[in-house]
């Protein structure tokens, strides 16, 4: 114990200067809820909570609540504050700590954080001194910054992400401080006093525990702002697959109805609705979307033809199926890998056969490939032409007056590319799906994103 009876070792030094950051991070909250109401109805979801600046140097999350470092929330401008409230809570409405998978730590919490970042500057944020801010990775998710991230990034977040942290001694389970701090921190130590039933005084109460259980026990309350728990001496335990999985959902739900909020308040940019109505909308792969498109250009349909007079006079409807004609074209202009074409056409040789498809190749970047173009029968498999030519620029215009001079007259036309190029200034007869690696959208057409 320190001779000080207001210090504090959340790193705030008094209990007055914590009760100062508390009031700060009130304010803050309230100026996002009158001014940016979908981020300050998504901040309300985090229980406000001060931590160790051993393992909190300025904030963190763990989709759970908002630690801080009260130092750290002191010396911030109240706008800054607002940043770094918003920041917490956009990770975890993006469902950062769901969406890793096998990517690197490190470098996708510098892609989470780059992305979190370029949201709060369109909403004209005041950002912390050495937050991560990029103007190339504005409109990209983190998973679309994440490969253009140096394998091992120099870059250091403005905060710590508990999304896969591990936990270490002190915490739940294990050995926390001594009975002299007056604090016990595992349940093993409650339940073997329980056990014993020992140490009650005459007025009934239990002398063995301390004075700070009650404020203990009720830590996993997410409702309440305690900010003189105990149990932050270490980092919480990360959010296991379960549990990640409801918070998930969870802040799913909260996002939709924050969204509604502000739309009906009309205080929801264009840039955020955007945001949002891509979030909300259903997740299927680029090769779920593509199968789906294919398949309804493919699908069966009921005859009236005259059939066998030994079968009657009668005209019945008939179901009849008929093959396909798929147009497909590789923009080889350089911006796509080999592989990725490759891994494309897998995908469509895969589904030519179900669909009964005559597929005809053609590639092209800012003119046909000479040695095109390749025909493909149904029951053909099919192969990345070992000879492509390209490198130069993107056009798309040959490749629909190729199909219109050769009246191929496709049910389909696929369009390989990152959409970056001149466009034809009318859209073509024929339906066209375009599978864009990028953000750059399509003038006409179906655009399936490739991420």
């Amino acid at each position: 114990m320190t001779s000080n009876p207001n210090h504090d070792k959340t790193g705030a030094g008094t209990s007055r200067d914590l009760a100062a950051q508390e009031t700060k991070l009130a304010a803050a909250r309230t100026r996002l809820i009158l001014e940016k109401p979908f981020l300050g109805a998504l901040v309300m979801h985090l229980p406000l909570k001060a931590s160790d600046p051993q393992w909190c140097e300025t904030t963190a999350t763990d989709a759970r609540a908002f630690y801080y470092n009260p130092a750290y929330i002191a010396r911030l401008t109240l706008e800054q504050t607002q940043f770094v409230l918003a920041h917490e809570a956009m990770h975890c409405a993006l469902s950062h700590f769901n969406r890793r998978g096998h990517r690197m730590k490190h470098r996708w919490d510098v892609a989470c954080d780059y992305a979190v970042n370029m949201i709060l500057d369109e909403e004209r944020l005041h950002p912390p001194d050495k937050a991560l801010m990029n103007a190339a990775y504005r409109g990209l998710t983190a998973e679309e910054i994440y490969p253009l991230l140096h394998e091992d990034p120099a870059e250091q977040t403005q905060d710590r992400h508990l999304f896969d942290n591990t936990p270490s001694q002190g915490q739940a389970g294990e050995v926390g401080e001594s009975p002299s701090d007056g604090q016990e921190t595992t349940e093993n130590s409650q339940e073997s006093q329980n056990q014993h039933g020992e140490g009650k005084n005459a007025s009934g109460r239990d002398d063995s525990r301390p004075t700070g259980t009650e404020q203990a026990e009720d830590r996993h309350d997410s409702g309440r702002e305690s900010n003189r728990e105990s149990d932050r001496d270490t980092p919480p335990s990360s959010p296991q697959v379960q549990e990640a999985e409801q918070l998930d959902e969870q802040w799913k739900s909260r996002l939709a109805a924050a969204a509604q909020a502000a739309r009906q308040a009309g205080k929801l940019s264009q840039s955020m609705q955007r945001l949002v109505d891509e979030l909300l909308s259903p997740q299927l792969s680029w090769r779920a979307l593509l199968t789906r498109y294919m398949m309804n250009a493919a699908r069966d349909d009921y005859s009236f033809q005259r059939t066998s007079r030994r079968e009657g006079e009668a005209l019945m409807p008939r179901l009849y199926s008929q093959s396909v004609k798929v147009a497909v074209a590789l923009d080889t202009s350089g911006s796509v890998t080999r592989e990725e074409l490759q891994s494309f056409l897998s995908e469509v040789d895969a589904l030519k056969a179900q669909i009964r498809a005559e597929v005809v190749l053609h590639a092209c970047d800012d003119r046909l490939d000479p040695h095109g173009p390749w025909h493909f029968a149904m029951w053909e498999a099919m192969h990345l032409p070992e000879q492509l030519s390209g490198g130069g620029g993107t056009d798309f215009r040959p490749i629909f007056q190729w199909v219109e001079d050769a009246r191929l007259l496709p049910d389909l036309l696929v369009y390989f590319t990152d959409a970056q190029g001149k466009f034809p200034e009318r859209e073509p007869a024929c339906p066209v799906i375009w599978l864009v690696k990028g953000k750059t959208p399509t003038p006409f057409g179906v655009r399936i994103q490739l991420n």
